[in-house]
C-alpha cells in the first residue's frame, strides 16, 4: 500500500441525470494538491462552497451516500468515489453544475472512462495508509449484516449477499485481492440494482427521479398489477414491453457478470470507504452490507484509530510515543550548531516518523545568511529532514550508537514557501524501502500545516569508526 499520491493530469468531465434527484448535472473533474483527499464543489451555488469527501460530512444514507456541509448537500456520490479510490487517486476536485452528479449507466464505468482519459499522475508526496493491526467490527443482528476489517498485507474484500427468497438474488459471492488489477474489468462496470416492489415506493418517497431501465436493473420480486405498470410506464417514460423477463428481470436485461449484483454492492462498499480519507491496508469481509452499516464501519475505523488522522497535513497533534532532546542526542551523533531537531514527536518503526524544529533567531546561520531578510537556508531544511530520517532508520538498529547514516542521494526536492525566524518546522519522513543498508524515504517539511519543502532522500547506514 505503500507509494505515492496521485491525481489527475487534465481536467474532464462528464454530464448526465442525478438518480434521485432528477437533475441534469455536468461533473467536472479536475487535479488537486497533495494531501487535499476528494472535495466536490458545488458550482451553481455563490462561491462554489466546497464539501470534502469526509466521514464528518455525511448527512443521509437512506438510498445513497449524501454529503453535508453549512446546509449545501451533495447528494450519491458513492459511485464517483469509487472509481477515484479503485483507479489510487487520492486528490480529486469534483465540480458539479447541479447538487447530484449523474447516474450515468448505474456503474462507475463511465467515471473510470473519463479519469482514465484525463490521465493520472504521481504526485511528490508519499500516501498516507491506514494500517489495519487489529479487528474491528460491526453487526447488525437483526438484518443479518456483519462487517470485520482484518490485518492484512494489502487491501481485500470479501462480499456475500443473500436475497433468500428470491433465486434470482439467491446467495452471491465475490471476493477482490488485487484491487489495482481487478477494478476497472470486474467490479466498476456492475449496475446499480433494486427490486420492483421499491420502485414505487422510491417514487413516493421523492426518490429514483432520474431512474429508468437504462441505469439500473430492477429484480422482480412480485407480479407487478396492471395499475402499477402504468405508473412505471408514466413515471419513466416507457414504451414497448417491460413484463419481467425468463431471467425475473424487468424487460428482460441482460446481466454483465452471473453476480452483478454482489459486485455492486462491492463497489457501493469501496466508495464508502474512501470517505474514511486515506485507503486501508486490511481485509474488509462484508456480509449483507449497505450503505448505513457501511457507514458504520467508517465511523469505528476513525473512532478505534483516531489519532492517526489527527497527524495529517503537518500538524503538530502528539499522535504517539514522543521523543525529547536527550532521546536524540544518545541516537545522533550531531551536535551543535548542526543538531537541527528538537522534539520526535511520533515514530511509527520502519514506516515514518515525524519531527518538530522551532527556527530561532539565535541560530548562526541567521548572521551571514540574508541578515536584512532572514530566511532558513533550503540546504539546512533538507539536512533537518535527513536528520529525522535517520532517527527513523537507527531507530530500527540492534545497537543504534554503533552506527551512522551517511546521506548518500537528493531527488526531487522543491522549496514551496520560505522558513523564518519563530516558525516551528514539522518534518515527516516515510521510509518507501530498505534493502541491505541503503534506504530511500520521502520527507516534507511544514509550517502551520502549509507545505514548505520535499524531497526525496537516499541513505547509507554505516558502522561507526573509532
Amino acid at each position: 500500500m505503500a507509494g505515492f499520491q496521485q491525481t489527475i493530469a487534465e481536467i474532464a468531465s462528464i454530464s448526465g441525470t442525478g438518480l434521485h434527484t432528477g437533475v441534469d448535472c455536468v461533473a467536472t473533474f479536475r487535479p488537486a494538491e497533495t494531501d487535499q483527499g476528494i472535495r466536490f464543489t458545488r458550482a451553481d451555488l455563490p462561491d462554489s462552497p466546497e464539501i470534502p469527501a469526509d466521514i464528518e460530512h455525511v448527512a443521509d444514507i437512506s438510498r445513497g451516500t449524501t454529503l453535508e456541509v453549512d446546509g449545501v448537500r451533495v447528494h450519491t456520490v458513492e459511485h464517483i468515489l469509487a472509481a477515484a479510490a479503485g483507479l489510487g487517486i487520492d486528490n480529486l476536485i469534483v465540480e458539479l453544475s447541479e447538487k447530484e452528479p449523474p447516474v450515468m449507466d448505474g456503474s462507475a464505468r463511465p467515471f473510470v472512462e473519463v479519469l482514465l482519459k484525463a490521465g493520472i499522475v504521481r504526485q511528490n508526496a508519499p500516501r498516507r495508509t491506514l494500517v489495519v493491526d487489529q479487528t474491528v467490527s460491526f453487526a447488525d443482528p437483526d438484518a443479518g449484516i456483519d462487517l470485520h476489517v482484518l490485518p492484512a498485507d494489502d487491501f481485500r474484500i470479501t462480499f456475500m449477499m443473500d436475497y433468500g427468497h428470491l433465486n434470482q438474488l439467491a446467495t452471491q459471492f465475490m471476493s477482490v485481492y488485487a484491487m489495482h488489477e481487478d477494478f476497472v474489468e470486474r467490479i466498476a462496470p456492475a449496475r446499480t440494482f433494486c427490486l420492483l416492489s421499491e420502485v414505487l415506493e422510491l417514487y413516493e418517497q421523492g426518490l429514483a427521479k432520474g431512474g429508468s431501465l437504462e441505469n439500473a436493473v430492477v429484480f422482480v420480486d412480485q407480479e407487478p398489477t396492471a395499475e402499477e405498470m402504468l405508473k412505471m410506464r408514466k413515471i419513466y417514460n416507457i414504451t414497448g414491453d417491460i413484463s419481467p423477463g425468463e431471467n425475473g428481470i424487468l424487460k428482460g436485461q441482460e446481466l454483465r457478470f452471473e453476480n452483478e449484483a454482489v459486485r455492486h454492492k462491492v463497489l457501493d462498499l469501496i466508495g464508502d470507504l474512501a470517505l474514511l480519507g486515506m485507503p486501508i491496508q486490511g481485509h474488509v469481509v462484508a456480509t449483507r452490507s449497505g450503505h448505513k452499516s457501511n457507514i458504520e464501519l467508517v465511523r469505528k475505523l476513525r473512532k478505534v484509530y483516531g489519532k492517526r488522522f489527527k497527524s495529517q497535513n503537518g500538524q503538530a497533534a502528539n499522535a504517539g510515543p514522543t521523543f525529547d532532546i536527550k532521546s536524540i542526542l544518545d541516537a545522533l551523533p550531531h551536535r551543535y550548531p548542526m543538531l537541527l531537531i528538537d522534539r520526535v514527536l511520533e515514530v511509527d518503526p520502519g514506516k515514518r516518523v515525524r519531527a518538530l524544529k522551532n527556527v530561532s533567531i539565535n541560530e548562526p546561520h541567521f548572521q551571514g545568511h540574508f541578515p536584512g531578510q532572514p530566511v532558513m537556508p533550503g540546504v539546512l531544511i533538507l539536512e533537518a529532514m535527513a536528520q529525522a530520517g535517520g532517527f527513523l532508520l537507527l531507530n530500527e538498529q540492534i545497537n543504534p550508537a554503533t552506527k551512522l547514516v551517511y546521506f548518500s542521494a537528493i531527488d526531487k526536492a522543491r522549496f514551496r514557501q520560505a522558513v523564518r525566524p519563530g516558525d516551528q518546522l514539522i518534518l515527516e519522513v516515510e521510509l518507501l524501502r530498505i534493502r541491505l543498508s541503503t534506504a530511500k524515504m520521502a520527507g516534507r517539511a511544514f509550517v502551520d500545516g502549509k507545505l514548505v519543502a520535499e524531497a526525496e532522500l537516499m541513505a547509507t547506514i554505516v558502522d561507526r569508526e573509532g
